[in-house]
Protein backbone atom coordinates (compact mmCIF):
# COMPACT_ATOMS: atom_id res chain seq x y z
CA UNK A 1 0.00 0.00 0.00
CA UNK A 2 1.70 2.79 -0.85
CA UNK A 3 -0.98 5.54 -1.63
CA UNK A 4 -4.48 6.35 0.25
CA UNK A 5 -7.43 8.32 -1.09
CA UNK A 6 -9.13 10.00 2.26
CA UNK A 7 -12.61 10.02 1.49
CA UNK A 8 -13.34 13.04 4.14
CA UNK A 9 -12.73 16.09 4.80
CA UNK A 10 -11.66 18.25 8.37
CA UNK A 11 -10.05 17.28 11.50
CA UNK A 12 -10.59 13.15 10.42
CA UNK A 13 -8.73 13.86 7.18
CA UNK A 14 -6.40 15.47 8.73
CA UNK A 15 -6.50 12.49 11.63
CA UNK A 16 -5.69 9.72 8.68
CA UNK A 17 -3.09 12.09 6.67
CA UNK A 18 -0.59 12.26 9.77
CA UNK A 19 -0.68 8.62 10.55
CA UNK A 20 -0.30 7.37 7.25
CA UNK A 21 2.81 9.63 6.21
CA UNK A 22 4.89 8.40 9.29
CA UNK A 23 4.54 4.87 8.01
CA UNK A 24 5.89 6.63 4.35
CA UNK A 25 2.27 6.37 2.73
CA UNK A 26 1.12 8.64 0.23
CA UNK A 27 -2.11 10.20 0.53
CA UNK A 28 -4.92 11.87 -2.08
CA UNK A 29 -7.31 14.48 -0.60
CA UNK A 30 -10.52 14.69 -2.35
CA UNK A 31 -12.44 17.51 -1.30
CA UNK A 32 -15.46 19.96 -2.23
CA UNK A 33 -15.50 23.60 -4.00
CA UNK A 34 -16.06 24.79 -0.33
CA UNK A 35 -12.92 23.36 1.19
CA UNK A 36 -10.78 24.06 -1.29
CA UNK A 37 -8.18 26.04 1.21
CA UNK A 38 -8.84 23.57 4.00
CA UNK A 39 -5.90 22.25 6.02
CA UNK A 40 -6.36 18.54 4.47
CA UNK A 41 -6.26 20.18 1.40
CA UNK A 42 -2.93 21.52 1.53
CA UNK A 43 -1.64 18.56 3.76
CA UNK A 44 -2.50 15.78 1.31
CA UNK A 45 0.44 14.69 -1.32
CA UNK A 46 -2.40 15.23 -3.79
CA UNK A 47 -5.76 16.48 -4.03
CA UNK A 48 -9.10 16.27 -6.44
CA UNK A 49 -12.05 18.58 -6.43
CA UNK A 50 -15.04 16.10 -6.89
CA UNK A 51 -17.70 18.22 -7.05
CA UNK A 52 -19.81 21.24 -5.56
CA UNK A 53 -20.17 22.16 -1.80
CA UNK A 54 -23.33 20.36 -0.80
CA UNK A 55 -22.29 16.56 0.24
CA UNK A 56 -24.75 14.72 -1.90
CA UNK A 57 -22.78 16.90 -4.64
CA UNK A 58 -19.17 15.92 -3.67
CA UNK A 59 -18.70 13.40 -0.62
CA UNK A 60 -21.32 10.97 -0.93
CA UNK A 61 -20.33 10.42 -4.83
CA UNK A 62 -18.60 7.27 -4.48
CA UNK A 63 -18.04 6.84 -8.15
CA UNK A 64 -16.23 10.02 -8.11
CA UNK A 65 -13.98 8.88 -5.44
CA UNK A 66 -13.31 5.89 -6.77
CA UNK A 67 -12.37 7.89 -10.04
CA UNK A 68 -10.03 10.11 -8.31
CA UNK A 69 -8.25 7.13 -6.45
CA UNK A 70 -7.71 5.55 -9.98
CA UNK A 71 -6.11 8.74 -11.78
CA UNK A 72 -3.76 9.38 -8.98
CA UNK A 73 -2.58 5.15 -8.74
CA UNK A 74 -4.05 5.27 -5.21
CA UNK A 75 -4.24 1.77 -3.85
CA UNK A 76 -6.91 2.15 -0.82
CA UNK A 77 -9.50 4.30 0.53
CA UNK A 78 -10.09 5.37 4.10
CA UNK A 79 -13.35 6.51 4.61
CA UNK A 80 -12.64 7.97 8.20
CA UNK A 81 -16.34 8.12 10.04
CA UNK A 82 -19.49 9.74 8.60
CA UNK A 83 -20.42 9.94 5.00
CA UNK A 84 -19.65 6.67 3.25
CA UNK A 85 -17.82 4.88 6.34
CA UNK A 86 -20.49 2.46 6.86
CA UNK A 87 -22.02 2.35 3.24
CA UNK A 88 -21.72 -1.49 2.37
CA UNK A 89 -22.05 -0.35 -1.26
CA UNK A 90 -19.54 1.76 -1.35
CA UNK A 91 -16.90 -0.44 0.16
CA UNK A 92 -18.29 -3.68 -2.85
CA UNK A 93 -17.90 -0.92 -5.18
CA UNK A 94 -14.31 -0.23 -4.25
CA UNK A 95 -13.13 -3.83 -3.67
CA UNK A 96 -14.94 -4.34 -7.28
CA UNK A 97 -12.42 -1.45 -8.09
CA UNK A 98 -9.57 -3.14 -7.36
CA UNK A 99 -8.62 -1.47 -4.30
CA UNK A 100 -8.62 -1.89 -0.56
CA UNK A 101 -11.14 -0.56 1.48
CA UNK A 102 -9.44 0.04 4.93
CA UNK A 103 -12.40 -1.08 7.05
CA UNK A 104 -14.46 -3.94 7.40
CA UNK A 105 -15.97 -6.42 4.84
CA UNK A 106 -19.46 -5.10 3.00
CA UNK A 107 -20.86 -8.15 4.53
CA UNK A 108 -20.09 -6.89 8.35
CA UNK A 109 -21.42 -3.72 7.34
CA UNK A 110 -24.55 -4.87 5.96
CA UNK A 111 -25.28 -6.93 8.86
CA UNK A 112 -24.43 -4.30 11.79
CA UNK A 113 -25.72 -1.55 9.78
CA UNK A 114 -29.65 -2.99 10.33
CA UNK A 115 -30.06 -2.73 14.22
CA UNK A 116 -32.68 -5.80 13.87
CA UNK A 117 -30.07 -7.86 11.95
CA UNK A 118 -27.10 -7.32 14.46
CA UNK A 119 -29.30 -7.86 17.61
CA UNK A 120 -30.01 -11.36 15.78
CA UNK A 121 -26.43 -11.76 15.26
CA UNK A 122 -25.19 -10.71 19.06
CA UNK A 123 -28.21 -12.97 19.96
CA UNK A 124 -26.61 -16.52 18.74
CA UNK A 125 -23.24 -15.37 21.17
CA UNK A 126 -26.03 -14.61 24.27
CA UNK A 127 -25.02 -10.94 24.49
CA UNK A 128 -27.78 -9.56 27.13
CA UNK A 129 -30.26 -7.70 25.02
CA UNK A 130 -32.64 -5.14 26.14
CA UNK A 131 -36.07 -6.55 25.72
CA UNK A 132 -38.09 -5.68 22.88
CA UNK A 133 -38.91 -6.85 19.23
CA UNK A 134 -36.70 -9.10 16.82
CA UNK A 135 -38.18 -8.36 13.88
CA UNK A 136 -39.26 -5.12 11.78
CA UNK A 137 -42.79 -3.87 13.80
CA UNK A 138 -45.21 -5.16 11.23
CA UNK A 139 -48.64 -3.03 12.84
CA UNK A 140 -49.41 -1.06 15.59
CA UNK A 141 -51.72 -4.31 16.88
CA UNK A 142 -48.41 -5.99 16.81
CA UNK A 143 -46.92 -3.28 18.73
CA UNK A 144 -49.80 -3.04 21.38
CA UNK A 145 -48.77 -6.68 22.04
CA UNK A 146 -45.12 -6.00 22.80
CA UNK A 147 -45.81 -3.60 25.08
CA UNK A 148 -48.09 -5.96 27.17
CA UNK A 149 -45.25 -7.95 27.96
CA UNK A 150 -42.29 -4.81 27.59
CA UNK A 151 -44.01 -2.39 29.84
CA UNK A 152 -44.26 1.66 29.17
CA UNK A 153 -42.08 3.48 28.56
CA UNK A 154 -41.03 1.58 25.59
CA UNK A 155 -38.39 3.23 22.57
CA UNK A 156 -39.28 3.32 19.04
CA UNK A 157 -35.93 3.34 17.01
CA UNK A 158 -35.69 2.66 13.26
CA UNK A 159 -33.64 -0.36 11.55
CA UNK A 160 -31.40 1.62 9.95
CA UNK A 161 -31.06 4.36 12.07
CA UNK A 162 -28.42 6.68 13.86
CA UNK A 163 -28.05 10.24 15.24
CA UNK A 164 -31.74 9.56 17.22
CA UNK A 165 -33.75 9.84 13.87
CA UNK A 166 -36.61 7.93 13.61
CA UNK A 167 -36.38 7.39 17.56
CA UNK A 168 -39.62 7.91 20.09
CA UNK A 169 -40.22 7.74 23.68
CA UNK A 170 -43.47 6.47 24.13
CA UNK A 171 -45.42 6.56 28.21
CA UNK A 172 -48.41 5.45 27.42
CA UNK A 173 -50.82 3.58 25.27
CA UNK A 174 -52.44 6.95 24.07
CA UNK A 175 -49.45 8.60 22.06
CA UNK A 176 -48.26 4.72 20.82
CA UNK A 177 -50.39 4.61 17.14
CA UNK A 178 -49.03 8.25 16.58
CA UNK A 179 -45.34 7.76 17.74
CA UNK A 180 -45.19 4.90 15.77
CA UNK A 181 -46.33 6.96 12.41
CA UNK A 182 -44.47 9.55 12.92
CA UNK A 183 -41.01 7.24 13.47
CA UNK A 184 -41.81 5.46 10.46
CA UNK A 185 -42.05 8.59 8.25
CA UNK A 186 -39.07 9.72 9.76
CA UNK A 187 -37.31 6.90 9.39
CA UNK A 188 -38.01 6.39 5.76
CA UNK A 189 -37.12 10.35 5.28
CA UNK A 190 -33.88 10.17 6.75
CA UNK A 191 -32.54 6.17 5.53
CA UNK A 192 -34.98 5.27 2.43
CA UNK A 193 -36.07 2.42 4.86
CA UNK A 194 -39.19 2.75 7.31
CA UNK A 195 -38.55 -0.31 9.13
CA UNK A 196 -38.45 0.42 13.10
CA UNK A 197 -38.61 -1.58 16.40
CA UNK A 198 -39.43 -1.52 19.99
CA UNK A 199 -37.62 -1.85 23.18
CA UNK A 200 -37.95 -1.07 26.82
CA UNK A 201 -36.88 1.79 27.39
CA UNK A 202 -34.27 1.95 30.53
CA UNK A 203 -34.85 5.70 31.83
CA UNK A 204 -31.43 6.30 33.08
CA UNK A 205 -29.11 4.47 31.14
CA UNK A 206 -25.48 5.24 30.62
CA UNK A 207 -23.51 4.76 27.03
CA UNK A 208 -20.49 2.73 27.40
CA UNK A 209 -18.96 1.20 23.99
CA UNK A 210 -16.06 -1.15 23.66
CA UNK A 211 -13.28 -0.17 21.11
CA UNK A 212 -12.59 -3.62 19.05
CA UNK A 213 -9.96 -4.73 16.60
CA UNK A 214 -10.18 -7.85 14.23
CA UNK A 215 -8.05 -8.61 11.71
CA UNK A 216 -8.44 -11.07 8.36
CA UNK A 217 -7.05 -14.24 10.55
CA UNK A 218 -9.52 -14.55 12.75
CA UNK A 219 -7.99 -12.26 15.94
CA UNK A 220 -9.86 -9.97 17.64
CA UNK A 221 -9.26 -7.83 20.94
CA UNK A 222 -10.83 -5.31 23.05
CA UNK A 223 -9.58 -2.07 23.89
CA UNK A 224 -11.62 -1.29 27.11
CA UNK A 225 -14.79 0.67 27.17
CA UNK A 226 -15.34 5.06 26.15
CA UNK A 227 -17.92 6.24 28.59
CA UNK A 228 -20.66 8.43 26.22
CA UNK A 229 -23.21 9.29 28.41
CA UNK A 230 -23.18 13.21 28.19
CA UNK A 231 -25.17 13.93 25.07
CA UNK A 232 -27.46 16.25 23.26
CA UNK A 233 -30.23 15.46 21.08
CA UNK A 234 -28.45 11.84 20.94
CA UNK A 235 -25.23 12.98 19.76
CA UNK A 236 -22.33 12.65 21.91
CA UNK A 237 -20.28 16.24 23.52
CA UNK A 238 -18.00 14.27 26.19
CA UNK A 239 -16.14 11.04 26.33
CA UNK A 240 -14.30 9.33 28.59
CA UNK A 241 -11.84 6.38 29.15
CA UNK A 242 -12.26 4.29 31.08
CA UNK A 243 -15.97 4.55 32.42
CA UNK A 244 -15.62 5.79 36.48
CA UNK A 245 -18.60 3.01 37.19
CA UNK A 246 -16.79 -0.51 35.52
CA UNK A 247 -15.65 -3.31 37.85
CA UNK A 248 -12.81 -5.27 36.78
CA UNK A 249 -15.38 -8.22 36.22
CA UNK A 250 -17.96 -6.10 34.47
CA UNK A 251 -15.14 -4.62 32.31
CA UNK A 252 -14.40 -8.19 31.24
CA UNK A 253 -17.73 -9.61 30.66
CA UNK A 254 -18.53 -6.39 28.23
CA UNK A 255 -15.56 -6.78 26.38
CA UNK A 256 -15.77 -10.50 25.63
CA UNK A 257 -19.63 -9.65 24.74
CA UNK A 258 -17.98 -7.07 22.17
CA UNK A 259 -15.21 -9.48 20.87
CA UNK A 260 -18.02 -12.18 20.45
CA UNK A 261 -20.85 -9.72 18.86
CA UNK A 262 -17.42 -8.81 15.78
CA UNK A 263 -17.22 -12.47 15.52
CA UNK A 264 -20.64 -12.85 14.85
CA UNK A 265 -20.25 -10.94 11.72
CA UNK A 266 -16.22 -12.26 10.99
CA UNK A 267 -15.49 -8.62 11.48
CA UNK A 268 -12.32 -7.65 11.12
CA UNK A 269 -10.84 -3.72 11.00
CA UNK A 270 -11.75 -0.88 13.77
CA UNK A 271 -15.03 -1.01 15.23
CA UNK A 272 -17.14 -0.15 18.39
CA UNK A 273 -19.71 -2.20 20.42
CA UNK A 274 -22.41 0.26 22.28
CA UNK A 275 -23.90 -1.06 25.17
CA UNK A 276 -26.87 0.94 27.02
CA UNK A 277 -25.97 0.26 31.46
CA UNK A 278 -28.61 0.65 34.15
CA UNK A 279 -28.66 1.67 37.47
CA UNK A 280 -27.42 -1.51 38.08
CA UNK A 281 -25.00 -1.98 35.93
CA UNK A 282 -26.81 -4.70 33.80
CA UNK A 283 -25.97 -3.98 30.37
CA UNK A 284 -27.39 -4.52 27.27
CA UNK A 285 -25.92 -4.72 23.69
CA UNK A 286 -27.05 -1.71 21.53
CA UNK A 287 -25.72 -1.61 18.18
CA UNK A 288 -22.36 -1.92 16.76
CA UNK A 289 -20.84 1.41 14.26
CA UNK A 290 -18.60 -0.57 11.53
CA UNK A 291 -16.04 2.64 11.00
CA UNK A 292 -13.63 4.51 13.45
CA UNK A 293 -15.27 6.43 16.12
CA UNK A 294 -15.27 10.18 16.88
CA UNK A 295 -14.33 9.72 19.94
CA UNK A 296 -11.17 7.35 19.74
CA UNK A 297 -8.52 9.63 20.72
CA UNK A 298 -9.23 8.68 24.02
CA UNK A 299 -8.27 4.86 23.79
CA UNK A 300 -5.84 5.73 21.98
CA UNK A 301 -4.68 7.83 25.18
CA UNK A 302 -4.98 5.31 27.61
CA UNK A 303 -3.64 1.99 25.38
CA UNK A 304 -0.38 3.88 23.44
CA UNK A 305 -2.41 2.67 20.06
CA UNK A 306 -2.58 4.55 17.17
CA UNK A 307 -5.85 2.77 15.52
CA UNK A 308 -5.40 4.47 12.17
CA UNK A 309 -2.16 2.45 11.99
CA UNK A 310 -4.09 -0.59 13.23
CA UNK A 311 -6.73 -0.15 10.67
CA UNK A 312 -4.22 0.27 7.41
CA UNK A 313 -1.97 -2.59 9.09
CA UNK A 314 -4.86 -5.31 9.08
CA UNK A 315 -6.16 -3.67 5.27
CA UNK A 316 -3.18 -4.90 4.05
CA UNK A 317 -3.88 -8.53 5.57
CA UNK A 318 -1.61 -8.20 8.89
CA UNK A 319 -1.82 -10.02 11.77
CA UNK A 320 -2.87 -8.08 14.74
CA UNK A 321 0.26 -6.37 16.27
CA UNK A 322 -0.76 -7.06 19.93
CA UNK A 323 -2.60 -9.46 22.14
CA UNK A 324 -5.38 -9.22 24.95
CA UNK A 325 -3.13 -10.12 27.50
CA UNK A 326 -0.85 -7.21 26.52
CA UNK A 327 -3.40 -4.78 26.69
CA UNK A 328 -3.18 -2.42 29.67
CA UNK A 329 -5.54 0.95 30.69
CA UNK A 330 -2.69 4.11 31.19
CA UNK A 331 -4.23 6.45 33.37
CA UNK A 332 -7.59 8.07 32.33
CA UNK A 333 -8.74 10.39 28.78
CA UNK A 334 -11.26 12.75 28.69
CA UNK A 335 -12.54 14.43 25.51
CA UNK A 336 -14.71 17.28 24.57
CA UNK A 337 -16.47 17.99 20.69
CA UNK A 338 -15.74 21.92 20.16
CA UNK A 339 -18.53 22.26 18.01
CA UNK A 340 -19.56 25.19 16.31
CA UNK A 341 -22.82 25.60 18.30
CA UNK A 342 -24.78 27.92 20.86
CA UNK A 343 -25.29 25.83 23.87
CA UNK A 344 -27.05 28.78 25.30
CA UNK A 345 -29.73 28.41 22.35
CA UNK A 346 -30.87 24.41 22.39
CA UNK A 347 -27.10 23.84 20.89
CA UNK A 348 -28.54 25.17 17.46
CA UNK A 349 -25.40 24.89 14.99
CA UNK A 350 -23.97 28.44 14.73
CA UNK A 351 -22.10 29.51 11.69
CA UNK A 352 -19.42 32.61 11.10
CA UNK A 353 -15.51 33.34 10.36
CA UNK A 354 -13.36 31.84 13.45
CA UNK A 355 -11.70 35.29 14.56
CA UNK A 356 -9.68 34.10 16.84
CA UNK A 357 -8.45 30.73 17.08
CA UNK A 358 -5.80 30.09 19.06
CA UNK A 359 -5.13 26.29 20.37
CA UNK A 360 -4.50 25.20 24.05
CA UNK A 361 -0.83 23.41 24.60
CA UNK A 362 1.34 21.54 27.37
CA UNK A 363 1.50 18.18 28.68
CA UNK A 364 -1.15 15.57 28.07
CA UNK A 365 -3.01 18.01 25.68
CA UNK A 366 -4.04 16.95 22.34
CA UNK A 367 -6.24 18.62 20.15
CA UNK A 368 -7.30 17.28 16.85
CA UNK A 369 -8.77 20.11 14.20
CA UNK A 370 -9.18 20.95 10.72
CA UNK A 371 -9.70 24.76 10.89
CA UNK A 372 -7.51 27.31 11.16
CA UNK A 373 -7.97 31.36 12.20
CA UNK A 374 -9.72 33.31 9.66
CA UNK A 375 -11.48 30.32 7.91
CA UNK A 376 -15.66 30.44 7.88
CA UNK A 377 -17.39 27.80 9.24
CA UNK A 378 -19.39 26.38 6.37
CA UNK A 379 -23.07 25.18 6.79
CA UNK A 380 -22.61 22.25 4.66
CA UNK A 381 -21.72 19.94 7.07
CA UNK A 382 -21.37 18.90 10.41
CA UNK A 383 -20.37 21.50 13.11
CA UNK A 384 -17.63 19.64 14.80
CA UNK A 385 -14.51 22.13 14.34
CA UNK A 386 -11.89 19.72 16.70
CA UNK A 387 -11.51 17.42 19.11
CA UNK A 388 -10.12 18.44 22.66
CA UNK A 389 -8.23 15.49 24.86
CA UNK A 390 -6.91 15.50 27.86
CA UNK A 391 -4.66 12.47 29.76
CA UNK A 392 -3.79 12.12 33.33
CA UNK A 393 -2.55 9.81 35.37
CA UNK A 394 -6.00 9.68 36.94
CA UNK A 395 -9.46 10.53 36.16
CA UNK A 396 -9.16 14.03 38.21
CA UNK A 397 -5.78 14.66 36.92
CA UNK A 398 -7.11 14.67 33.58
CA UNK A 399 -10.29 16.68 34.43
CA UNK A 400 -8.64 19.45 35.73
CA UNK A 401 -5.81 19.17 32.63
CA UNK A 402 -8.97 19.99 30.15
CA UNK A 403 -10.36 22.49 32.40
CA UNK A 404 -7.15 23.96 31.77
CA UNK A 405 -7.17 23.34 28.09
CA UNK A 406 -10.41 25.30 27.39
CA UNK A 407 -8.91 28.09 29.07
CA UNK A 408 -6.25 28.05 26.73
CA UNK A 409 -8.51 27.86 24.41
CA UNK A 410 -9.51 31.24 22.37
CA UNK A 411 -12.43 31.29 19.71
CA UNK A 412 -14.24 33.98 19.03
CA UNK A 413 -16.53 34.83 15.61
CA UNK A 414 -18.84 31.64 16.64
CA UNK A 415 -20.12 30.27 19.41
CA UNK A 416 -19.13 27.17 20.69
CA UNK A 417 -19.11 23.93 23.16
CA UNK A 418 -16.26 25.16 25.11
CA UNK A 419 -18.08 27.01 27.91
CA UNK A 420 -20.74 24.21 28.27
CA UNK A 421 -17.59 21.70 28.05
CA UNK A 422 -16.37 24.30 31.18
CA UNK A 423 -19.71 23.77 33.14
CA UNK A 424 -19.84 20.27 32.56
CA UNK A 425 -16.86 19.21 33.94
CA UNK A 426 -17.23 20.99 37.44
CA UNK A 427 -20.52 19.45 38.16
CA UNK A 428 -20.74 17.37 41.20
CA UNK A 429 -22.35 14.96 38.84
CA UNK A 430 -19.58 14.85 36.97
CA UNK A 431 -16.81 14.84 39.17
CA UNK A 432 -17.83 12.04 41.12
CA UNK A 433 -19.11 10.25 37.94
CA UNK A 434 -22.77 9.42 39.09
CA UNK A 435 -24.59 10.97 35.74
CA UNK A 436 -26.19 9.33 32.64
CA UNK A 437 -27.62 10.05 29.36
CA UNK A 438 -30.07 12.59 31.11
CA UNK A 439 -27.25 14.67 32.11
CA UNK A 440 -28.03 18.00 30.05
CA UNK A 441 -31.47 17.24 30.91
CA UNK A 442 -31.59 17.20 34.58
CA UNK A 443 -28.56 19.73 35.13
CA UNK A 444 -28.07 22.36 32.26
CA UNK A 445 -29.65 25.14 31.28
CA UNK A 446 -28.79 28.37 29.20
CA UNK A 447 -28.75 30.69 32.20
CA UNK A 448 -25.76 28.25 33.67
CA UNK A 449 -23.51 29.90 31.21
CA UNK A 450 -24.50 33.42 31.84
CA UNK A 451 -21.48 33.97 33.83
CA UNK A 452 -19.05 32.04 32.44
CA UNK A 453 -19.81 33.81 29.16
CA UNK A 454 -18.98 37.27 30.22
CA UNK A 455 -15.71 36.19 31.65
CA UNK A 456 -14.90 34.99 28.28
CA UNK A 457 -16.07 37.65 26.56
CA UNK A 458 -13.98 40.27 28.35
CA UNK A 459 -11.14 37.32 28.61
CA UNK A 460 -11.50 37.37 24.58
CA UNK A 461 -12.08 41.52 23.89
CA UNK A 462 -8.51 41.68 26.00
CA UNK A 463 -6.76 39.12 23.76
CA UNK A 464 -8.06 41.25 21.22
CA UNK A 465 -6.63 44.21 22.07
CA UNK A 466 -3.11 42.91 22.49
CA UNK A 467 -2.95 41.11 19.03
CA UNK A 468 -4.18 44.54 17.57
CA UNK A 469 -1.53 46.27 19.29
CA UNK A 470 1.17 43.73 18.35
CA UNK A 471 -0.19 44.29 14.68
CA UNK A 472 -0.64 48.16 14.27
CA UNK A 473 1.89 49.31 17.08
CA UNK A 474 4.24 46.66 18.38
CA UNK A 475 5.78 47.69 22.13
CA UNK A 476 9.25 49.45 21.80
CA UNK A 477 12.43 46.60 22.24
CA UNK A 478 13.99 47.82 25.28
CA UNK A 479 15.45 46.09 28.01
CA UNK A 480 14.01 47.96 31.26
CA UNK A 481 11.55 49.81 30.10
CA UNK A 482 8.30 50.99 27.06
CA UNK A 483 6.66 53.39 26.50
CA UNK A 484 5.67 55.78 29.49
CA UNK A 485 8.47 53.67 31.36
CA UNK A 486 6.97 50.31 31.84
CA UNK A 487 8.26 46.51 31.13
CA UNK A 488 6.17 44.79 28.73
CA UNK A 489 5.20 42.66 31.50
CA UNK A 490 3.51 45.83 33.45
CA UNK A 491 1.85 46.75 30.22
CA UNK A 492 0.27 43.25 29.37
CA UNK A 493 -1.04 43.34 33.33
CA UNK A 494 -2.27 46.57 32.67
CA UNK A 495 -4.29 45.42 29.86
CA UNK A 496 -6.28 42.44 32.12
Amino acid sequence: MQKIVVANRGEIALRVMRSAREMGIATVAVFSEADRNMPFVQYADEAVCIGPAPSSQSYLLGDKIIAAARDTGADAIHPGYGFLSENAKFAQAVKDAGLIFIGPSPSSIEVMGSKLAAKQAAQRFGVPMVPGTETPLRSIDEAREVVKKTGFPILIKASAGGGGKGMRVVQQEAELEEQVRLAKSEALSAFGDDAVFIEKYVGAPRHIEIQVLGDQHGNCVHLFERECSIQRRHQKLIEEAPSSVLTPAIREAMGKCAVDVARACDYYGAGTVEFLVDEQLNFYFLEMNTRLQVEHPVTEMITGLDLVKEQIRIARGEKLSITQEQLRISGHAIELRLCAEDPANNFLPDTGRLEIYIRPQGYGVRVDDGYEQGMDIPIFYDPMIAKLIAWGATREEARLRLLRAIDEYHVTGIRTTLPFGKWALQQPAFINGRFDTNFIGKYFTPQALNGQNEEEEKAAAILAAQLWQKAVKPQTPVANGGQNGLSRWKQRRRLR
